[in-house]
Parts: structure tokens; C-alpha cells; sequence
């Protein structure tokens, strides 16, 4: 296999749904030792990683992917088998087409073409791969780079194959994202008679206005780069199912998408001067999902901006906006991070494809990065 496309569908083929590699980092293994890579399979728990690189001295450039895909959901729902490749007026259909084997054999490829063209490149080139992307992510990523900073060993530049494009391939690069922070919270009160209720506490009634300021309140006014912070309910619940119980508790499930303008100590301080202010009995449970991160000048940016436009004819787009990434746990030891791959339109979805052509180019702006970070 020497094409994109064969590639990208061997990976579809595979029914890898996390945290299950089903054999895909195996064969990225195989690939990359013909290429002179060292491969070393870190398991943590249930995930599979795989950290391979080719060279011994620095800079280091990092590809990081995932080989694990959410699941395809009613398999009779998909016009082709999701866990079939199957080409369709010039795309490529299945479950992780886009999100993200195909930028996984973009990668493959970039990286064949530069090492038979520049064996002598100077610094290292390496792949960052997990199972764990789409789940829980505890034993993935983050897993891996600790392991790295143990032994000191460092990231330069680091590509996350994430489906950042929107109309076509290169016209959006992510140069950050925002930090996450969950909080579930549990309000008390005491469950009785809705006929009775003096004798009883009603923690929706309790609630409710902390809730509504929660909901209204200014946290900061974003920056350059990022947007003003957003606070959103995601999930509430209370009662017994009954019309005629108060309820004992109230469950609500809420996150922030915070910018750099804020920290996540800053956001828990703040909820719980308000929900103190309410006098609530309550617990709350908070859950980090990540710290916002931001490259916003280097080489890296520099490589991908002018790999993009050679490729497109025009330039990208820098943007924040959207989830998060694996890359959240790389850019903390001080690696220049982005993220670049296929238009992001159905990922996740019924019917998850890329345009073949899109992953051809793709392939061509990872080589260009290559080329221009560590060709002399």
C-alpha cells in the first residue's frame, strides 16, 4: 500500500470503537519500522498507544492522532456499512473517514515520501498515537506525555490530525483551543407532598435563581484569539417521576468553554461564591477537562501557513473555536502545537465521509511541513 486512499481504507476497515485499536497501530507500526522507526506500545489499562519515532537528536516533530472512532450507531441507518470503505462519487464513506484515519494515512504517506526524499533530514520525526481519543481519555494522550516528561524526552512541534477545516481542506487551522471545566452539581432539599410544602424543601425552587445567574453572568471578555468564556447547562433532573412529590434533590451537569483571560480556579471560586450567596445545600463535584492553549507565532505556524498556501493557492484561517483535542495535553510542555485535517461537516454523524481529493492535498500540506521544519 502506497496510496492515501488504499491506506485510509484498510484503517476504516477495522472496527476500532474505543478504546479498541483493533490492530490499526499495528499496522502503523509495521509501516513506520520499514521507515527506520523505533515503535514503542505503551498499554495503560484498556488503551493502546503507540509512540514511534525516527531519529535520536532534536528538533522533534510530533504527529498526533487517534486510531479509536465513536460508534456508528444503527448500522441500517448508513447508506454503506460504516465499517466498510466504500468510494462514492469522489468521497471516501465510514465511520472515522474523517475523524480520523484519513488524516492518520495523510500522515503515513507525508512521512514515506519525506524520509526516501530527505533521509538525511535533520532532528526527529515521531507519531503520538492512541485508542482513547474519543472516550474517556485518562489512559491515552495525557498517559503518554507523562511518560515522555519522565524521561524528558520532548516534543518540538506537534500536528494534531483533527478535522479542523470547514468548507475545504486547509481553510481553517486550530492554533488553540479552549480549556474545558465540568461541574456536577447536586442540590439538597427535602422530598414531601406538593399538598405540604412546609413540610418540605424544594431544591428546584432553591436553585433556580443561582441557576439564573450562573446563566447570566459576565466571565470575561475573551481576547484576540479567543472568545468571551461560555457557561452552558447540559443537563438537569430532579423528581421521583410522580406529579405529586417534591423532589429531594436536583442534579445539574454544567460546562465551561473558558479562554486564557480566566483560569479554572478562577471559574470554581466564582460558582461557588454564587451558589454560597443562595444559601443552597449543595455538593458539586468538578471535573478539568483541560487548560486552553494557544501557538500563536513559531516555526510551526509559519511551516503550516506556507505548506497550506502552496497546496490551496491562498492562505488559512487561524482559529480557536470548537472542542477540544488531544493536543491539550501536549502543548503544556512547551511544544508548538496545531491542528490540521479534513472538513469536519460529518464527523460523528450517520454517513461520515471525506473527499478523497482533500485527503490527497492534506498528505501534500503534511509533507510540506516536514519539508519546511526539518529540511535545511
Amino acid at each position: 500500500m502506497q496510496d492515501v486512499i488504499e491506506i485510509a481504507t484498510y484503517l476504516i476497515n477495522q472496527r476500532s470503537v474505543t478504546p479498541d485499536d483493533a490492530g490499526c497501530q499495528d499496522f502503523m507500526k509495521n509501516w513506520l519500522g520499514e521507515l527506520g522507526f523505533n515503535n514503542e506500545t505503551m498499554v495503560f489499562e484498556d488503551t493502546t498507544n503507540l509512540w514511534s519515532r525516527r531519529g535520536k537528536t532534536g528538533p522533534v516533530f510530533c504527529f498526533a492522532g487517534h486510531t479509536d472512532v465513536v460508534p456508528s450507531g444503527p448500522e441500517e441507518a448508513w447508506q454503506t456499512p460504516p465499517f466498510t470503505a466504500t468510494e462514492c462519487n469522489g468521497n471516501l464513506h465510514g465511520r472515522g473517514a474523517a475523524d480520523m484515519k484519513g488524516s492518520l494515512a495523510a500522515m503515513l504517506v507525508a512521512t514515506r515520501r519525506f524520509v526516501e526524499d530527505y533521509s538525511d533530514h535533520r532532528g526527529s520525526i515521531a507519531f503520538l498515537i492512541t485508542s482513547d481519543e474519543e472516550g474517556p481519555f485518562i489512559n491515552g494522550t495525557t498517559r503518554v506525555i507523562d511518560t515522555l516528561e519522565d524521561r524528558n524526552e520532548k516534543i518540538t512541534w506537534c500536528v494534531v490530525g483533527e478535522p479542523s477545516s470547514t468548507d475545504f481542506v486547509g481553510d481553517i487551522v486550530k492554533n488553540g483551543r479552549r480549556g474545558s471545566l465540568t461541574g456536577d452539581l447536586t442540590v439538597h432539599g427535602v422530598q414531601g407532598h406538593v399538598a405540604y410544602p412546609h413540610l418540605a424543601e424544594n431544591p428546584v425552587h432553591a436553585g433556580a435563581s443561582a441557576l439564573a445567574e450562573l446563566a447570566g453572568a459576565h466571565w470575561d471578555n475573551g481576547n484576540d484569539f479567543f472568545p468571551p468564556t461560555s457557561f452552558q447547562i447540559s443537563n438537569i433532573h430532579a423528581g421521583t417521576g410522580a406529579g405529586n412529590v417534591i423532589p429531594g434533590k436536583m442534579h445539574v451537569c454544567f460546562n465551561f468553554r473558558f479562554s486564557t483571560e480566566v483560569t479554572d480556579q478562577l471559574l470554581i471560586d466564582r460558582v461557588t461564591h454564587i451558589l454560597d450567596s443562595h444559601h443552597l445545600n449543595y455538593d458539586i463535584k468538578w471535573t478539568f477537562n483541560g487548560q486552553p492553549f494557544l501557538t500563536d507565532k513559531g516555526e510551526l505556524l509559519k511551516a503550516t501557513e506556507a505548506a497550506i498556501e502552496s497546496v490551496n493557492g491562498k492562505p488559512t484561517t487561524l482559529s480557536t473555536a470548537g472542542g477540544t483535542s488531544d493536543g491539550r495535553f501536549i502543548a503544556p510542555t512547551g511544544a508548538e502545537v496545531i491542528e490540521l485535517g479534513p472538513v469536519n461537516a460529518t464527523i460523528h454523524k450517520v454517513d461520515e465521509h471525506v473527499c478523497m481529493e482533500d485527503l490527497r492535498k492534506l498528505e501534500r500540506m503534511y509533507y510540506g511541513i516536514l519539508k519546511g521544519l526539518l529540511h535545511d
